[in-house]
């Protein structure tokens, strides 16, 4: 095992059948697999379990999903999308990964990048290029 990496522990859960509305502040993991309404700041990974609903602006520093979530999502580090995973919203990350089967509806911003558009259909082909210069 690599001494690099540690291990770290869930701090929160939200589970099947739990709402909650409000304001989530957080470090480390936290996992949310009911329905969550609101704003969520993090200084670690939010996941997103399958059959979880989140409709929040989200800024966290990584961010898992194979639930729904609709609205902004800002990850310092990266954005992964796993089927049956869905995201509606506008996203801004560093690294961005979609799985096939995963759906994605939005615009995307990767700092770093070439300032470059393209257009996306739901099973993550590129359909169009749209470089600006």
């Amino acid at each position: 095992m690599s001494s690099k990496k540690k291990e770290e522990d869930v701090k929160a859960f939200l589970g099947k059948g739990a709402e909650f509305t409000g304001k989530l502040m957080f470090s480390g993991i936290v996992r949310i697999d009911g329905d969550f309404h609101g704003e969520i700041f993090g200084g670690g990974t939010l996941v997103v379990g399958e059959g979880a609903h989140i409709e929040a602006d989200i800024n966290v520093e990584n961010i898992v999903v194979s639930g729904d979530v609709r609205g902004q999502i800002e990850a310092k580090e990266r954005i992964e999308i796993y089927p049956p995973g869905k995201v509606l919203g506008n996203i801004k990350t560093t690294i961005f990964i979609i799985k096939e089967g995963a759906v994605f509806e939005g615009t995307s911003r990767m700092d770093g990048s070439k300032s470059e558009n393209y257009k996306v259909d739901s099973k993550s082909r590129v359909l169009e290029e749209d470089t600006v210069r």
